[in-house]
Protein backbone atom coordinates (compact mmCIF):
# COMPACT_ATOMS: atom_id res chain seq x y z
CA UNK A 1 0.00 0.00 0.00
CA UNK A 2 1.41 3.39 -0.58
CA UNK A 3 1.19 6.11 1.37
CA UNK A 4 0.48 10.00 0.84
CA UNK A 5 2.67 11.80 2.07
CA UNK A 6 2.14 14.22 5.19
CA UNK A 7 0.23 17.68 4.71
CA UNK A 8 3.16 19.39 5.70
CA UNK A 9 5.01 18.75 2.23
CA UNK A 10 2.41 19.74 0.17
CA UNK A 11 1.31 23.04 -1.18
CA UNK A 12 -1.75 24.54 -1.59
CA UNK A 13 -2.34 22.82 -5.24
CA UNK A 14 -1.92 19.57 -3.52
CA UNK A 15 1.48 19.16 -5.86
CA UNK A 16 4.91 18.18 -3.34
CA UNK A 17 7.01 20.93 -2.71
CA UNK A 18 10.12 21.02 -5.02
CA UNK A 19 13.48 19.49 -2.84
CA UNK A 20 16.20 20.60 -5.45
CA UNK A 21 19.11 19.87 -2.24
CA UNK A 22 18.39 16.17 -3.64
CA UNK A 23 19.56 16.48 -6.96
CA UNK A 24 22.54 16.38 -8.20
CA UNK A 25 24.51 20.11 -9.97
CA UNK A 26 23.90 20.36 -13.66
CA UNK A 27 27.04 19.44 -16.46
CA UNK A 28 27.49 23.01 -16.39
CA UNK A 29 27.13 23.79 -12.54
CA UNK A 30 29.92 20.56 -12.65
CA UNK A 31 32.28 22.36 -14.90
CA UNK A 32 32.36 25.85 -12.98
CA UNK A 33 33.25 23.96 -9.73
CA UNK A 34 36.86 23.82 -8.84
CA UNK A 35 38.27 19.71 -9.18
CA UNK A 36 38.72 19.86 -5.37
CA UNK A 37 35.46 20.82 -4.67
CA UNK A 38 33.93 18.34 -6.88
CA UNK A 39 36.16 15.68 -5.99
CA UNK A 40 35.67 16.08 -2.33
CA UNK A 41 32.00 16.61 -1.87
CA UNK A 42 30.52 16.49 1.78
CA UNK A 43 28.74 13.15 1.21
CA UNK A 44 32.26 11.52 0.62
CA UNK A 45 33.97 13.33 3.04
CA UNK A 46 31.17 12.02 5.23
CA UNK A 47 31.67 8.25 4.23
CA UNK A 48 35.22 8.49 4.48
CA UNK A 49 36.38 10.35 7.45
CA UNK A 50 35.28 7.86 10.08
CA UNK A 51 37.14 5.28 8.22
CA UNK A 52 40.38 7.16 7.99
CA UNK A 53 40.06 8.26 11.58
CA UNK A 54 39.80 4.55 12.19
CA UNK A 55 43.01 3.56 10.46
CA UNK A 56 44.55 6.87 11.53
CA UNK A 57 43.61 5.35 15.57
CA UNK A 58 44.67 1.66 14.94
CA UNK A 59 48.23 3.31 13.38
CA UNK A 60 49.08 5.27 16.52
CA UNK A 61 47.82 2.38 18.47
CA UNK A 62 50.10 0.36 16.58
CA UNK A 63 53.16 2.40 17.07
CA UNK A 64 52.21 3.18 20.70
CA UNK A 65 52.77 -0.75 20.97
CA UNK A 66 55.84 -0.66 19.04
CA UNK A 67 57.36 2.37 21.23
CA UNK A 68 56.25 1.00 24.40
CA UNK A 69 57.88 -2.70 23.70
CA UNK A 70 61.13 -1.30 22.43
CA UNK A 71 60.99 1.02 25.74
CA UNK A 72 60.14 -1.49 27.63
CA UNK A 73 62.50 -3.91 26.70
CA UNK A 74 65.95 -1.76 26.02
CA UNK A 75 65.08 0.72 28.94
CA UNK A 76 63.26 -1.17 31.43
CA UNK A 77 64.22 -4.59 31.47
CA UNK A 78 67.81 -6.03 32.86
CA UNK A 79 69.22 -7.72 29.76
CA UNK A 80 72.78 -7.87 31.02
CA UNK A 81 73.52 -11.71 32.04
CA UNK A 82 73.60 -12.95 35.68
CA UNK A 83 75.84 -14.85 37.87
CA UNK A 84 74.94 -16.13 41.28
CA UNK A 85 76.25 -14.68 43.82
CA UNK A 86 74.39 -16.51 46.73
CA UNK A 87 71.51 -19.02 47.38
CA UNK A 88 70.47 -20.12 50.45
CA UNK A 89 67.45 -23.06 50.97
CA UNK A 90 68.07 -23.70 54.49
CA UNK A 91 68.02 -26.74 53.87
CA UNK A 92 71.24 -27.72 55.91
CA UNK A 93 70.10 -26.78 59.28
CA UNK A 94 70.80 -24.00 61.62
CA UNK A 95 74.52 -24.42 61.72
CA UNK A 96 74.87 -24.11 57.92
CA UNK A 97 73.36 -20.79 58.27
CA UNK A 98 74.75 -19.48 61.03
CA UNK A 99 77.55 -21.57 62.41
CA UNK A 100 81.57 -20.74 60.88
CA UNK A 101 81.62 -19.68 57.17
CA UNK A 102 77.97 -19.59 57.44
CA UNK A 103 75.07 -17.42 54.81
CA UNK A 104 73.72 -14.91 57.98
CA UNK A 105 75.32 -13.42 60.62
CA UNK A 106 73.56 -12.41 63.91
CA UNK A 107 73.21 -8.70 65.14
CA UNK A 108 73.12 -8.12 68.68
CA UNK A 109 72.12 -5.07 69.32
CA UNK A 110 69.28 -2.86 71.92
CA UNK A 111 69.85 0.63 70.89
CA UNK A 112 67.00 0.90 68.76
CA UNK A 113 68.91 1.10 65.35
CA UNK A 114 68.78 4.91 64.96
CA UNK A 115 64.05 4.29 64.59
CA UNK A 116 63.85 3.90 68.82
CA UNK A 117 62.75 0.43 68.25
CA UNK A 118 61.72 -1.27 71.42
CA UNK A 119 63.02 -4.81 70.82
CA UNK A 120 66.74 -5.83 70.94
CA UNK A 121 68.26 -8.09 68.58
CA UNK A 122 69.69 -11.43 70.05
CA UNK A 123 71.70 -14.20 68.99
CA UNK A 124 69.72 -16.76 70.41
CA UNK A 125 67.81 -19.79 68.69
CA UNK A 126 65.29 -18.70 70.13
CA UNK A 127 64.63 -15.75 68.25
CA UNK A 128 66.42 -16.96 64.78
CA UNK A 129 66.23 -20.42 64.18
CA UNK A 130 65.47 -22.88 61.06
CA UNK A 131 63.12 -25.77 60.66
CA UNK A 132 61.48 -27.99 58.61
CA UNK A 133 63.46 -25.80 55.93
CA UNK A 134 62.61 -22.79 56.52
CA UNK A 135 64.06 -19.74 59.01
CA UNK A 136 62.40 -18.39 61.25
CA UNK A 137 62.96 -14.81 62.55
CA UNK A 138 60.50 -14.40 65.90
CA UNK A 139 59.68 -12.21 68.51
CA UNK A 140 59.22 -13.51 72.41
CA UNK A 141 58.84 -11.46 75.47
CA UNK A 142 61.89 -10.22 77.72
CA UNK A 143 59.59 -11.41 80.70
CA UNK A 144 59.94 -15.32 79.58
CA UNK A 145 63.66 -14.66 80.36
CA UNK A 146 64.07 -12.16 83.45
CA UNK A 147 60.39 -11.41 84.56
CA UNK A 148 58.44 -8.41 84.55
CA UNK A 149 59.96 -7.60 87.62
CA UNK A 150 62.84 -6.89 86.27
CA UNK A 151 61.54 -5.46 83.24
CA UNK A 152 60.24 -2.56 84.88
CA UNK A 153 62.98 -2.68 88.17
CA UNK A 154 59.94 -2.87 90.26
CA UNK A 155 62.15 -4.51 93.05
CA UNK A 156 65.25 -1.97 92.60
CA UNK A 157 67.41 -1.21 89.83
CA UNK A 158 67.43 -4.43 87.26
CA UNK A 159 70.87 -3.79 84.52
CA UNK A 160 70.25 -6.18 81.78
CA UNK A 161 73.41 -7.06 79.48
CA UNK A 162 72.93 -8.59 76.24
CA UNK A 163 75.04 -11.45 75.06
CA UNK A 164 77.26 -11.58 72.65
CA UNK A 165 76.65 -7.58 71.57
CA UNK A 166 77.86 -6.87 68.23
CA UNK A 167 78.66 -3.01 68.71
CA UNK A 168 82.41 -3.49 67.95
CA UNK A 169 82.07 -5.37 64.43
CA UNK A 170 78.94 -2.96 63.48
CA UNK A 171 79.90 0.62 64.16
CA UNK A 172 81.68 2.79 62.51
CA UNK A 173 85.26 2.66 62.99
CA UNK A 174 85.07 -0.31 65.44
CA UNK A 175 83.57 2.06 67.54
CA UNK A 176 85.95 4.50 67.24
CA UNK A 177 85.16 8.39 66.99
CA UNK A 178 86.55 11.46 66.77
CA UNK A 179 87.75 13.15 71.00
CA UNK A 180 84.72 15.33 71.55
CA UNK A 181 87.12 17.17 73.85
CA UNK A 182 89.35 18.43 70.88
CA UNK A 183 92.44 15.95 71.09
CA UNK A 184 92.39 15.33 67.25
CA UNK A 185 92.85 12.05 67.90
CA UNK A 186 90.01 8.56 68.38
CA UNK A 187 88.45 7.29 71.48
CA UNK A 188 86.14 4.23 72.20
CA UNK A 189 82.27 5.75 72.11
CA UNK A 190 81.50 3.88 75.68
CA UNK A 191 77.89 5.95 75.34
CA UNK A 192 76.99 4.43 72.11
CA UNK A 193 78.35 0.73 73.46
CA UNK A 194 76.50 0.90 76.57
CA UNK A 195 72.89 1.62 74.93
CA UNK A 196 74.01 -0.95 71.93
CA UNK A 197 75.06 -3.83 74.81
CA UNK A 198 72.89 -2.71 78.41
CA UNK A 199 70.04 -1.39 79.37
CA UNK A 200 68.54 -0.55 83.14
CA UNK A 201 65.10 -1.11 84.20
CA UNK A 202 64.26 1.13 86.77
CA UNK A 203 60.91 1.69 88.30
CA UNK A 204 61.44 5.15 89.68
CA UNK A 205 63.36 6.60 86.59
CA UNK A 206 60.99 5.23 84.72
CA UNK A 207 62.95 3.15 82.26
CA UNK A 208 62.44 -0.21 81.20
CA UNK A 209 64.71 -3.28 79.28
CA UNK A 210 63.54 -3.79 76.50
CA UNK A 211 60.38 -5.51 76.58
CA UNK A 212 60.35 -7.73 73.49
CA UNK A 213 63.47 -10.12 72.20
CA UNK A 214 63.65 -10.17 68.27
CA UNK A 215 66.28 -11.27 65.66
CA UNK A 216 68.31 -9.19 62.92
CA UNK A 217 70.51 -11.04 60.82
CA UNK A 218 72.66 -9.93 57.82
CA UNK A 219 75.22 -11.03 55.37
CA UNK A 220 77.77 -8.25 56.52
CA UNK A 221 80.49 -10.31 57.88
CA UNK A 222 80.49 -12.09 54.90
CA UNK A 223 80.50 -8.85 52.60
CA UNK A 224 82.89 -7.65 54.59
CA UNK A 225 85.41 -10.55 54.48
CA UNK A 226 85.21 -9.92 50.13
CA UNK A 227 84.26 -13.17 49.81
CA UNK A 228 82.15 -12.16 47.16
CA UNK A 229 79.36 -14.00 47.83
CA UNK A 230 77.21 -12.04 50.12
CA UNK A 231 76.30 -8.92 48.63
CA UNK A 232 75.88 -7.31 44.98
CA UNK A 233 75.76 -4.45 42.36
CA UNK A 234 73.67 -4.43 39.58
CA UNK A 235 71.84 -7.64 39.76
CA UNK A 236 69.01 -9.41 41.40
CA UNK A 237 67.73 -10.42 44.30
CA UNK A 238 65.10 -12.63 45.00
CA UNK A 239 63.33 -14.17 48.46
CA UNK A 240 60.48 -15.91 49.36
CA UNK A 241 58.96 -15.18 52.79
CA UNK A 242 55.79 -14.59 54.65
CA UNK A 243 55.05 -11.60 56.70
CA UNK A 244 54.84 -11.92 60.84
CA UNK A 245 51.40 -11.34 62.16
CA UNK A 246 50.55 -9.16 65.29
CA UNK A 247 50.17 -5.53 66.26
CA UNK A 248 53.36 -3.44 66.18
CA UNK A 249 55.75 -6.06 64.44
CA UNK A 250 58.01 -4.21 61.86
CA UNK A 251 59.13 -6.92 59.10
CA UNK A 252 61.87 -5.67 56.70
CA UNK A 253 64.02 -7.49 54.10
CA UNK A 254 66.68 -4.71 53.23
CA UNK A 255 69.87 -3.03 52.09
CA UNK A 256 72.75 -1.07 53.10
CA UNK A 257 75.75 -0.40 51.80
CA UNK A 258 79.38 -2.87 52.83
CA UNK A 259 81.24 0.25 52.87
CA UNK A 260 79.87 4.12 53.26
CA UNK A 261 81.43 4.99 49.95
CA UNK A 262 79.76 8.36 50.34
CA UNK A 263 79.42 9.15 53.76
CA UNK A 264 77.50 7.92 56.75
CA UNK A 265 73.46 7.15 56.67
CA UNK A 266 71.76 8.07 54.18
CA UNK A 267 74.71 9.41 52.04
CA UNK A 268 75.43 6.04 50.81
CA UNK A 269 71.95 4.78 50.43
CA UNK A 270 69.50 2.14 51.44
CA UNK A 271 67.67 0.01 49.78
CA UNK A 272 64.22 -1.79 51.43
CA UNK A 273 63.36 -4.45 49.04
CA UNK A 274 60.06 -5.01 51.37
CA UNK A 275 58.59 -3.56 54.80
CA UNK A 276 55.36 -4.02 56.57
CA UNK A 277 53.31 -4.05 59.73
CA UNK A 278 52.00 -6.99 61.34
CA UNK A 279 48.57 -5.06 62.01
CA UNK A 280 45.63 -6.61 61.37
CA UNK A 281 43.67 -5.46 57.76
CA UNK A 282 41.75 -2.66 59.91
CA UNK A 283 45.06 -1.03 60.53
CA UNK A 284 44.81 2.84 59.45
CA UNK A 285 48.07 3.44 58.14
CA UNK A 286 48.59 0.03 56.07
CA UNK A 287 48.34 -3.23 58.33
CA UNK A 288 49.12 -6.12 57.16
CA UNK A 289 48.04 -6.17 53.61
CA UNK A 290 50.54 -3.51 52.43
CA UNK A 291 53.91 -4.20 51.46
CA UNK A 292 56.11 -1.17 50.91
CA UNK A 293 59.59 -0.49 49.09
CA UNK A 294 61.34 2.24 48.88
CA UNK A 295 65.27 3.86 48.69
CA UNK A 296 66.13 6.38 51.30
CA UNK A 297 69.08 8.82 49.96
CA UNK A 298 70.38 12.12 50.66
CA UNK A 299 73.37 14.17 51.79
CA UNK A 300 72.21 14.17 56.07
CA UNK A 301 69.57 12.62 57.92
CA UNK A 302 67.35 15.65 57.85
CA UNK A 303 67.21 15.87 54.27
CA UNK A 304 66.44 11.91 53.91
CA UNK A 305 64.86 11.94 50.30
CA UNK A 306 62.84 8.45 51.12
CA UNK A 307 59.70 10.75 50.48
CA UNK A 308 60.81 11.10 46.49
CA UNK A 309 61.02 7.18 46.52
CA UNK A 310 58.61 4.58 48.07
CA UNK A 311 55.60 3.44 46.89
CA UNK A 312 53.63 0.13 47.75
CA UNK A 313 51.41 -2.73 46.83
CA UNK A 314 48.03 -3.57 48.49
CA UNK A 315 46.61 -7.34 48.33
CA UNK A 316 43.20 -5.39 48.95
CA UNK A 317 41.41 -8.22 51.99
CA UNK A 318 44.17 -10.59 51.97
CA UNK A 319 47.05 -10.19 54.34
CA UNK A 320 50.70 -10.80 53.04
CA UNK A 321 51.23 -12.99 56.20
CA UNK A 322 48.91 -15.67 54.90
CA UNK A 323 51.36 -17.06 52.60
CA UNK A 324 54.72 -16.66 51.02
CA UNK A 325 55.45 -14.58 48.71
CA UNK A 326 58.37 -13.99 46.45
CA UNK A 327 59.89 -10.50 46.74
CA UNK A 328 62.16 -9.13 44.50
CA UNK A 329 64.90 -6.71 43.37
CA UNK A 330 66.48 -5.49 39.61
CA UNK A 331 68.96 -3.12 39.69
CA UNK A 332 70.37 -2.07 36.73
CA UNK A 333 73.09 1.04 36.14
CA UNK A 334 69.72 3.00 34.39
CA UNK A 335 66.92 1.89 37.06
CA UNK A 336 65.90 0.13 40.35
CA UNK A 337 62.93 -1.69 40.19
CA UNK A 338 61.08 -3.78 43.41
CA UNK A 339 58.11 -5.72 42.93
CA UNK A 340 56.38 -8.77 44.73
CA UNK A 341 55.65 -12.07 42.76
CA UNK A 342 55.13 -10.36 39.18
CA UNK A 343 56.16 -7.30 37.66
CA UNK A 344 52.72 -6.61 37.08
CA UNK A 345 52.94 -6.12 41.46
CA UNK A 346 55.61 -3.59 41.25
CA UNK A 347 56.22 -1.53 44.65
CA UNK A 348 58.56 0.67 43.32
CA UNK A 349 60.44 1.53 39.89
CA UNK A 350 62.77 4.28 39.95
CA UNK A 351 64.86 5.48 37.42
CA UNK A 352 67.70 6.87 37.26
CA UNK A 353 67.56 9.42 34.95
CA UNK A 354 68.59 12.56 36.82
CA UNK A 355 71.56 13.29 39.39
CA UNK A 356 70.43 12.36 43.20
CA UNK A 357 71.45 16.17 44.12
CA UNK A 358 69.05 17.17 41.68
CA UNK A 359 66.21 14.96 41.96
CA UNK A 360 66.70 16.22 45.97
CA UNK A 361 66.08 20.10 45.32
CA UNK A 362 67.90 20.39 48.67
CA UNK A 363 68.78 23.76 50.03
CA UNK A 364 71.78 25.97 49.35
CA UNK A 365 72.97 25.86 53.02
CA UNK A 366 72.92 23.31 56.01
CA UNK A 367 73.61 23.64 59.80
CA UNK A 368 76.46 21.12 60.83
CA UNK A 369 75.34 19.50 63.44
CA UNK A 370 78.79 19.42 65.09
CA UNK A 371 79.50 22.80 64.95
CA UNK A 372 76.40 24.56 64.42
CA UNK A 373 77.39 26.30 62.05
CA UNK A 374 76.15 27.54 58.88
CA UNK A 375 77.82 26.04 55.85
CA UNK A 376 77.22 25.52 51.60
CA UNK A 377 75.71 22.31 51.05
CA UNK A 378 77.96 20.40 49.03
CA UNK A 379 76.87 17.04 46.61
CA UNK A 380 78.26 13.72 48.27
CA UNK A 381 77.72 11.85 44.62
CA UNK A 382 79.98 14.79 42.23
CA UNK A 383 82.88 12.69 40.59
CA UNK A 384 85.80 14.16 42.10
CA UNK A 385 87.38 14.06 39.31
CA UNK A 386 85.85 16.27 37.17
CA UNK A 387 83.54 18.24 39.41
CA UNK A 388 80.41 17.12 38.04
CA UNK A 389 77.50 14.33 38.94
CA UNK A 390 79.39 10.30 38.20
CA UNK A 391 77.69 8.63 35.13
CA UNK A 392 76.88 5.10 35.66
CA UNK A 393 75.73 4.79 32.14
CA UNK A 394 75.15 7.47 29.50
CA UNK A 395 72.62 9.71 31.01
CA UNK A 396 72.00 7.59 33.95
CA UNK A 397 73.21 8.61 37.50
CA UNK A 398 73.08 5.91 39.69
CA UNK A 399 75.38 7.16 42.89
CA UNK A 400 74.76 6.17 45.76
CA UNK A 401 73.23 2.95 44.22
CA UNK A 402 76.57 2.08 42.24
CA UNK A 403 78.46 -0.02 45.54
CA UNK A 404 78.44 -2.95 46.70
CA UNK A 405 74.90 -3.22 49.04
CA UNK A 406 74.73 -6.48 51.85
CA UNK A 407 71.22 -8.22 52.86
CA UNK A 408 69.48 -7.58 55.97
CA UNK A 409 66.63 -9.44 57.21
CA UNK A 410 64.46 -8.44 60.65
CA UNK A 411 61.46 -8.48 62.75
CA UNK A 412 61.75 -5.13 64.29
CA UNK A 413 58.98 -3.94 67.16
CA UNK A 414 57.68 -0.79 67.47
CA UNK A 415 60.14 2.51 67.30
CA UNK A 416 59.22 6.28 67.14
CA UNK A 417 60.47 7.35 63.61
CA UNK A 418 57.14 7.30 62.74
CA UNK A 419 56.47 3.98 60.65
CA UNK A 420 53.41 3.74 62.98
CA UNK A 421 52.01 7.13 63.00
CA UNK A 422 50.65 8.87 65.94
CA UNK A 423 46.65 8.07 66.71
CA UNK A 424 46.44 5.39 64.65
CA UNK A 425 45.24 2.10 65.27
CA UNK A 426 45.24 2.24 69.10
CA UNK A 427 49.20 2.97 69.13
CA UNK A 428 49.56 3.01 72.72
CA UNK A 429 52.77 5.43 72.89
CA UNK A 430 53.95 8.58 71.34
CA UNK A 431 57.09 8.89 69.25
CA UNK A 432 57.72 12.34 71.05
CA UNK A 433 57.22 10.70 74.32
CA UNK A 434 60.91 10.38 76.35
CA UNK A 435 59.15 6.99 78.33
CA UNK A 436 57.61 5.69 74.65
CA UNK A 437 58.89 2.40 75.41
CA UNK A 438 57.92 2.19 78.73
CA UNK A 439 53.96 3.30 77.40
CA UNK A 440 54.75 0.50 74.82
CA UNK A 441 55.56 -2.34 77.49
CA UNK A 442 52.71 -1.01 80.08
CA UNK A 443 50.57 -1.94 77.22
CA UNK A 444 51.60 -5.51 76.53
CA UNK A 445 47.88 -7.05 77.75
CA UNK A 446 46.78 -5.04 74.61
CA UNK A 447 49.15 -5.63 71.84
CA UNK A 448 50.33 -9.36 72.93
CA UNK A 449 47.03 -10.98 72.49
CA UNK A 450 47.35 -9.97 68.70
CA UNK A 451 50.57 -12.27 68.01
CA UNK A 452 49.67 -16.17 67.75
CA UNK A 453 50.41 -18.00 70.42
CA UNK A 454 52.46 -20.36 68.12
CA UNK A 455 55.87 -18.54 67.95
CA UNK A 456 56.31 -20.09 64.30
CA UNK A 457 52.76 -18.23 63.08
CA UNK A 458 53.87 -15.11 64.51
CA UNK A 459 57.40 -15.02 63.17
CA UNK A 460 58.40 -13.74 59.39
CA UNK A 461 59.58 -17.26 57.72
CA UNK A 462 61.56 -17.42 55.19
CA UNK A 463 62.08 -19.83 52.30
CA UNK A 464 64.91 -19.19 50.03
CA UNK A 465 67.50 -16.51 49.61
CA UNK A 466 68.80 -15.85 46.07
CA UNK A 467 71.36 -13.24 44.72
CA UNK A 468 72.83 -12.70 41.64
CA UNK A 469 75.27 -9.59 40.21
CA UNK A 470 75.89 -8.75 36.52
CA UNK A 471 78.31 -11.13 35.19
CA UNK A 472 80.71 -8.49 33.45
CA UNK A 473 80.27 -5.91 37.07
CA UNK A 474 78.55 -3.27 35.41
Amino acid sequence: MKSEPPESVKVSDDSLVDKPWREGPSPAELAKTPFIKRVFTRKRISRVLPHLLALIGLGLGVLQCVLTYIDVKTERMDNQPLCLVMEEDFSGGEDAVFGTGGSFWREVNMDGFGNGEFEMTTASSKNSYVKNGFLYLAPTLTEEEIGTDNVFGNNGPYIYNITDCTFNQTAADGGFIDDPNGSGGKVFDYTGYYAACSATGNNTAGTVVNPVQSARISTLINAQSGSGNASTKYGRVEIRAKMPTGDWLWPALWMLPVNNTYGPWPRSGEIDIVESRGNGLAYTAHGANYVQGALNWGPSPQLNSVSKSYSWWSNKRVPFSQDFHTYALEWTTSFIRIYVDTRLHTLLEYRFDEPFFEKGDYPETIVNATTGQVQALQDPWVDPQTGEPKESAKGRWAAPFDQEFYLIMNVAVGGVNGWFPDGQGNKPWFDGSADAMRLFAESQSEWYSTWPENVDDRAMAIDYVKMWRHCDGN
